[in-house]
């Protein structure tokens, strides 16, 4: 899966590198010919008339329902299809890991690096990892700078943590037992952050049966060729189908000769685009996007309220048993899209709890939270409507807690508009500075909207 930041990619040493993009394209293709890959005579493959990198483009007229590419799955780069799968699948208890990763990208740096490699023509399409721009590849000043609020440089510095603890203590390991084929001056961990970037922004992962979802973990990711060099938007008008012999590129609308054509990456506010594939939608075009609360904000706003001592004790109790409930935690943040709460069952058991008096949540609590709520759960989405025709305490509340949440960013949403309607100063922004104020813009659009609905 991937966009903005097309994807970049050659295998070291290849002999691919020194060829023009052309080149590498026909080459591409001719190995999608030799491994099976059928990509619709009506589509075409460039990098002209795309939003981002390659794309995929309309060379006619497409109707709803059309395959422009069927990838058998032997064409597939998986953990399973590589040539060292066998000694993925010896290690594999080994291997396990929180991301879940590990296999594929061991099969990733061998693979990349080799220069007689099957994939090398698929690799060779990206000669290098400069396009990858992932805020985890910003420095951290600027990343701190520009994605302040945004939950951006927290879920960095986890995944960089992650990244370190993965390389050390299971690929240098792993890699130390096989010194005929891997070597660490070669596979190093910038290589393997890069790689991980690579999965991040370009791997599918295969959704589970039904049957299986309660059962099974999720499927590991997969490099699906042809069908990763399709952009992404929320309004896209292609997805990928999965069968049992091959996976399929079928367009979900008409689409008009020389139209791009787009898949989605799921609903994906844009914070999340950033983090995972180093690009936002320009507001209004992202319908998916989201705005956080973090839970201990509310906390926060709910303390500030509190008069007395008294005050601020009851609302540490109620916060722990909202905890025992599991309805908050450190951690956690309440969602809020265009037009409802998504996590609409927290935020209304957290604004009910911390508005209750002392003699209320007594007896709330005695009944460990599961009195008679019916009426309140047939009407519990927490659209915009019902956010507007809250109690006014728990309207006071969530004021107080969206306020707090504006003013952990470094700017507030009259410069963000101004900036966006100045087409001049816009285009001298550098590519990563226009990415993020896409992303706090539609956040604070989302909060604003807010404090008009419960003011």
């Amino acid at each position: 899966m991937a966009s903005a930041p097309k994807r970049p990619k050659a295998a070291a040493g290849s002999g691919g590198r020194g060829q023009g993009s052309a080149d590498r394209l026909s080459a591409f293709l001719a190995w999608c010919g030799r491994a099976g890959v059928e990509l619709s005579p009506k589509v075409r493959l460039s990098r002209e008339g795309a939003v981002a990198g390659y794309g995929m483009l309309a060379a006619e007229e497409l109707e709803a329902g059309e395959v422009l590419v069927s990838v058998p799955r032997s064409a597939l780069f998986s953990q399973h299809t590589s040539p060292i799968h066998a000694l993925l699948q010896d290690a594999q208890e080994s291997l396990q890991s929180q991301s879940g990763w590990v296999p594929l990208l061991l099969a990733l740096l061998h693979e990349y690096t080799a220069s007689n490699s099957h994939w090398q023509p698929y690799f060779s399409l990206w000669q290098d990892f400069r396009s990858l721009d992932h805020p985890m590849f910003w420095p951290e000043e600027e990343r701190t700078r520009l994605l302040q609020g945004t939950g951006i440089p927290e879920a960095v510095d986890k995944d960089l943590a992650n990244i370190h603890l993965e390389y050390s203590s299971i690929i240098l390991p792993f890699m130390e037992s096989h010194p005929n084929i891997f070597d660490p001056k070669l596979h190093t961990l910038e290589l393997y952050k890069q790689l991980v970037a690579f999965v991040m922004a370009y791997s599918f992962q295969e959704p589970l049966e039904e049957e299986d979802e309660d059962e099974k973990g999720p499927n590991p990711p997969m490099m699906v060729p042809v069908a990763d060099i399709l952009n992404h938007m929320a309004n896209h008008n292609a997805n990928l189908e999965y069968a049992p012999q091959c996976l399929r590129m079928v367009t979900t609308q008409p689409i008009g000769k020389g139209q791009e054509i787009f898949n989605t990456y799921g609903q994906m506010a844009n914070w999340q685009l950033l983090h995972m594939y180093g690009f936002a939608e320009p507001y209004p075009g992202n319908t998916n996007d989201t705005a956080d609360i973090q839970m201990v904000t509310v906390r926060k706003a709910a303390l500030q309220r509190a008069r007395s001592e008294a005050q601020q004790q009851l609302v540490s109790e109620q916060w722990d048993f909202l905890c025992q409930l599991e309805m908050v935690g450190e951690e956690g943040a309440f969602v809020l899209g265009w037009d409802e709460v998504l996590t609409e069952e927290e935020l209304s058991m957290t604004l009910k709890v911390l508005c209750m008096s002392e003699e209320e949540f007594k007896e709330y609590k005695e009944q460990d939270g599961w009195e008679d709520d019916s009426e309140e759960e047939e009407n519990s989405t927490l659209s915009n409507e019902a956010l507007s025709k809250l109690k006014t305490p728990c309207k006071k509340l969530l004021y107080d807690s969206v306020l707090l949440t504006l003013e952990s960013y470094g700017s507030d949403l009259k410069a963000e508009q101004d900036l966006l309607n100045n087409k001049e100063a816009y285009e001298k922004l550098s590519r990563r500075e226009q990415q993020a104020l896409h992303v706090r813009y539609g956040q604070k659009r989302i909060l604003h909207q807010l404090l008009e609905l419960v003011h």
